[in-house]
């Protein structure tokens, strides 16, 4: 089905905006192929230093002119999503060497978990990692001896570093591999709940610890969608993934197959082929409008609403967040998995998964089918799920057509009679600023919220007033200085407890920062991301206490109604960047960090 004249016209749009951008990219994409494999251009010095570790594959690399896999690996065993990718480059070099030709290990990334930082000095180092990231991967890939690369990444800032350094290696093919999530334990609500006992002393710390590790207890990603899952999803409807390999779960025959299988495809695509694709070609903007779409059909992530435009620039392509809203207005939420609803990555995946959604959106044209990915051409080939059959020999990989009518209606929805009208993610513009808002877990008679602001400057001064009984009526908590620029954008999680009890007891609450949520944004209305920043003088930084706040989410307003506040001098941040565990090595970051609006990138 032809798409919708609504999200052609935003497709138009995007690309009359990036044609400079985007031409510039292809030519010099184009420029940097030409040569074709690079490892014979090197000299034999060259040569022998890069093959002088390969073991089985030295005299292959050496003698041959086969394709040479390089990979891109973001393993540590300290997270549970990346620990699986232990296993991964023994098993590729394999299929590589089963397949007459070769792969290394190109280098590794640094994958550090929000969940273990939330609430400490090391998160404001979380956000700058995602361009560390991409650093890392180019340094890995600098040796240009490499004719497709393979990346190994699924969580919060690690996809998207890697896409950014994919786009900009986009001469060459990429496959991404994931590692799946992990089974499902403790349900994430029962999760939530004990939570917010233990932020009003209901319950000891010994009976939060018991709830954690059993919500957290084994390998693969965490299960409730914030970011990493919300990658996962982006990166298949991207055309990334192989079809359907997003929530399948780690060290489990499938799983094996479906890396295996990606190796493969990896090889196929190199320009020692007779089917070329760098993955240059695949990033276009049909498939990042794809991206946009698939976020707001599924209530994914606002850490997303910061990474896309990041990732799209890096491939020459510019999006906005009147691009974000615009999506969002006309795509149907029709996932529910929590924060959204109760069900978790595992339980979208059996009702259905990708295969259903991504049919569904097409369907419905609220997706672009012609574009390219890691199959070839057209989106067609993600209504399909993979399944392993057994033959004589064991058991090979098939496609078979993912179910066309939810196997679970709790969970997911039709186009025609979605959960709800819009993707749930507003952009909100006013007198303080813009930023963003994701309403897909708040209920409708908390979309517009009016009330005295309190001002703060830390997470932790929230929680001392908190404790100390100060909220006891209606309030916009405001906490500035944490944008990119101030210190590094840390994600403000520790508050979802604290505000939902305020919600839980009756009150009307919302919290406004130039910071960021959790990539699982919840029940609480939060408008986030505002910019101009208060450390760049914006207008969070004339906020004072007491004065009324209207965030309107049905609007997409967010307005301060208080006289004279327009002609208020900004208060200046007091408190300097913050040094130890490592932040004093970030301050070139946040020197020359750009704006929230346009992806608060540092490198591109």
């Amino acid at each position: 089905m032809d798409v919708t004249p609504e999200l052609l016209a935003i497709t138009e749009r995007i690309i009359k905006r990036s044609q400079p951008t985007r031409s510039a990219y292809l030519e010099g994409i184009a420029k940097a192929g030409e040569a074709g494999p690079r490892r014979a251009h090197l000299s034999c010095s060259n040569q022998a230093h890069a093959y002088a570790g390969a073991g089985l594959d030295q005299e292959a690399l050496a003698t041959t002119r086969a394709p040479n896999l390089g990979i891109v690996t973001a393993y540590n065993d300290m997270l549970s999503a990346h620990q699986p990718f232990a296993e991964y480059p023994d098993l590729i070099k394999q299929v590589a060497r089963e397949n007459g030709a070769t792969a290394q290990v190109a280098g590794g990334v640094p994958a550090m978990c929000d969940g273990v930082t939330q609430s400490t000095p090391g998160m404001e180092l979380s956000l700058f990692s995602r361009d560390v990231i991409a650093l890392a991967a180019g340094i890995a890939l600098s040796h240009n001896t490499f004719d497709a690369a393979l990346y190994l990444g699924v969580c919060d800032k690690i996809v998207p570093g890697l896409v950014m350094a994919a786009a900009t290696f986009g001469h060459i093919p990429a496959v991404f591999l994931p590692a799946g999530p992990m089974t499902s334990g403790l349900p994430n609500d029962e999760k939530a709940k004990i939570r917010q006992q233990f932020a009003t002393g209901e319950v000891d710390r010994a009976t939060l610890m018991k709830a954690e590790m059993a919500a957290y207890h084994g390998p693969g990603t965490c299960t409730f969608y914030g970011t990493a899952n919300s990658n996962q999803m982006l990166m298949e409807i991207m055309g990334l993934h192989l079809p359907g390999a997003s929530f399948v779960n780690p060290n489990t025959p499938l799983r094996d197959a479906l890396t295996r299988e990606g190796t493969k495809r990896a090889l196929a695509m190199t320009a020692l082929g007779d089917t070329p694709l760098p993955v240059g070609h695949i990033l276009d903007e049909r498939a990042f409008v794809n991206g946009l779409v698939g976020l707001m059909a599924t209530g994914g992530s606002t850490n997303l609403v910061l990474h896309l435009p990041a990732m799209a620039r890096a491939a020459g392509v510019i999006l906005t967040l009147e691009d974000f809203a615009d999506i969002s207005r006309i795509t149907p939420l029709i996932a529910k998995v929590y924060p959204n609803g109760l069900a978790d990555v595992n339980h979208f995946h059996a009702a259905g998964g990708m295969g259903y959604l991504i049919g569904e959106l097409l369907a419905a044209g609220l997706l672009h089918e012609d574009v390219q990915t890691i199959m070839g051409a057209g989106l067609s080939a993600y209504t399909y799920e993979p399944k392993l059959e057994p033959t004589t020999d064991g058991q090979t990989l098939n496609w078979q057509r993912a179910p066309q009518a939810s196997l679970n209606d709790k969970i997911l929805a039709t186009t025609a009679a979605p959960f709800q009208n819009s993707g749930g993610l507003a952009q909100l513009e006013g007198n303080l600023g813009r930023g963003v808002i994701k309403v897909s877990a708040v209920a409708s008679d908390r979309h517009v919220i009016e009330a005295p602001v309190r001002v703060f400057e830390t997470q932790d001064a929230v929680k001392t007033a908190f404790q100390a009984g100060e909220f006891t009526s209606d309030v916009i908590v405001v906490v500035r200085f944490q944008g990119p620029r101030a210190n590094g954008m840390p994600e403000l999680h520790g508050l979802t407890p604290v505000l939902s009890v305020l919600q839980a007891r009756g009150l009307r609450v919302a919290l406004v920062t130039d910071g960021r949520m959790s990539g699982a944004s919840g029940k609480v209305p939060a408008a986030i991301h505002i910019s101009p920043e208060a450390a760049m003088g914006g207008p969070m930084a004339r906020l004072r206490d007491g004065d009324l706040l209207r965030l309107d989410a049905q609007a997409g307003t967010l307005e301060v109604v208080a006289e004279g506040f327009e002609d208020r001098e900004p208060v200046a941040l007091t408190q300097a960047p913050q040094t130890g565990f490592g932040r004093g090595m970030f301050e070139i970051f946040r020197q020359n960090v750009g704006p929230a609006s346009d992806g608060a990138a540092s490198v591109v």
